[in-house]
């Protein structure tokens, strides 16, 4: 499977020497499989290493980079990759010396670097590199992608959700489950937020992940949540908690469309998993008695379009949030400058919902969708959302 992500690295890589080239995205993406490609196709001399262990220091990258220009000595080319960099301290002024260094010099070193943890990764880059990078991001696997890498149908991208290492045993949902918990989602938490930021109640932000995942698609309030939540402190926490865990690339709150960006802020979250493996993990449901109870499913149909929706937000140039005035709601609110739509999704789940003309009443200019699992003239089938960029909505 070719994602376009690699089109645009491999195009990269393959000019002359410019910026250095920068994959970013969660884990389990297809970051590293970004790199093998690339590499399996090319005769450049090359190297790959991953900063992803214990006690890694500058002095590594150095190492690393020294070995590099040993090399290029003789073949007049060579690339240098480097996963999981921002996990070593400072490692951006070192990477910036040496790249500059070679930039002064004429050495034909290029540079790819990879990073799970959003956050500390661009942190880096805009301290220390700027004019240096380009900036590759890589989302979650869509359902077409796992349809023609995997052969998923519609059914299960919405219950087992999009990550390609795990496609291969959704027949064993225990095994499967076991998988995400460990490889994924404690690995992140772990790895990608713990270990790189100071954390005075990881078991909280734990919880918090759970309510937010088992509850994606839903709206719930920051006070809500502390009568749920063990020492929960205050709502400032968890405000601050819910945005590491959508730097991790795992969860994020929406906030209201107001039109007013004071507004937004002061909105009570809906939660929005990344990925509907998530969801489904905390549930502790099954596949067949998930796709039996229609408002259970009903829930994971609206999640799996709210997740399409944020993964496309860094490429698309949007924002994703939701409307509500009293007893009226829309879904999904795509904003863009001065371009908004809204989006009801149909998902068989009961609700009495006039928010549709409410909303136009307020935003006459907006556009409006109907996205249903049971397309019909007026609306859009899921399948077919699934597959649209959904700037093209706006």
């Amino acid at each position: 499977m070719i994602r376009p992500q690699f089109e645009i690295f491999a195009k990269r890589m393959n000019e002359k020497r410019h910026f250095i080239q920068v994959l970013a995205g969660s884990r389990q993406v297809g970051k590293s499989t970004i790199i093998r490609q690339f590499f399996k196709n090319i005769d450049i001399p090359h190297s790959s290493e991953s900063a992803d262990g214990t006690q890694i220091t500058t002095s590594w990258i150095e190492q690393l980079w020294n070995t590099a220009r040993t090399r290029v000595q003789s073949s007049g080319e060579f690339i240098l990759c480097i996963d999981e960099v921002q996990k070593i301290p400072n490692w951006s002024e070192t990477v910036k010396k040496l790249w500059d260094e070679d930039t002064r010099n004429g050495t034909n070193i290029k540079l790819a670097l990879c990073g799970s943890s959003r956050l500390l990764l661009e942190k880096g880059l805009t301290e220390s590199l700027a004019g240096r990078f380009e900036l590759i991001h890589v989302p979650h696997w869509s359902f077409k992608e796992m349809q023609e890498a995997f052969g998923v149908s519609l059914e299960q991208y919405i219950y087992f959700g999009g990550y390609p290492g795990a496609a291969d045993f959704t027949s064993d949902e225990e095994r499967w489950k076991s998988y995400i918990r460990e490889s994924i989602i404690e690995a992140s938490v772990a790895k990608d937020i713990l270990m790189l930021t100071q954390i005075t109640k990881p078991a909280l932000l734990r919880q918090l992940f759970d309510i937010g995942s088992y509850y994606s698609s839903q709206i719930l309030s920051y006070n809500k949540m502390l009568g749920q939540l063990t020492d929960a402190g205050n709502t400032t926490t968890l405000a601050h908690y819910l945005t590491l865990l959508n730097q991790a690339g795992l969860l994020c709150g929406l906030q209201k469309y107001s039109g007013s960006l004071l507004r937004e802020k002061s909105s009570s979250p809906k939660f929005q998993v990344y990925n509907n493996a998530l969801m489904t993990t905390v549930s502790g449901t099954t596949f067949e008695t998930c796709r039996n109870t229609p408002d259970m499913w009903g829930r994971f149909v609206e999640s799996a379009v709210g997740a399409h929706l944020v993964n496309g937000e860094r490429t698309g140039g949007y924002t994703t949030s939701y409307w509500r005035n009293a007893n009226d709601e829309v879904d999904f609110v795509l904003s863009r400058k001065e371009a908004v739509c809204a989006i009801e999704v149909k998902s068989g789940r009961r609700k009495t919902n006039r928010g549709m003309d409410s909303f136009k009443k307020l935003y006459p200019n907006a556009k409006i969708y109907a996205v249903s699992a049971q397309p019909a003239s007026a609306t859009l089938g899921l399948e077919e959302f699934l597959g649209l960029r959904p700037e093209e909505l706006l």
